[in-house]
């Protein structure tokens, strides 16, 4: 198991939380997704995962749940 940390822009409320969430937890070996929504500002995103992830899956991930990006 793996955990990794990332910075994420543009969640503005738990509606939001909750869709990142959503979509992180759909990729493979994704067993835990904690959110720390700092509404407006950069948030933080914790996942655990039986492999390191890429960077590039994270970011199509966070794409598909709305307008997020990786700070």
């Amino acid at each position: 198991m793996t955990t990794s940390t990332y910075r994420v822009t543009g969640m503005t409320c738990g509606h939001c939380a909750r869709a990142v969430t959503e979509e992180l937890s759909a990729l493979e070996g994704v067993s835990g997704v904690e959110v720390d929504l700092v509404a407006g500002g950069t948030s933080t995103v914790q996942v655990t995962s039986a492999a390191p992830l890429a960077d590039e899956q994270v970011a199509t991930a966070l794409d598909e749940a709305g307008d997020y990006r990786l700070a």
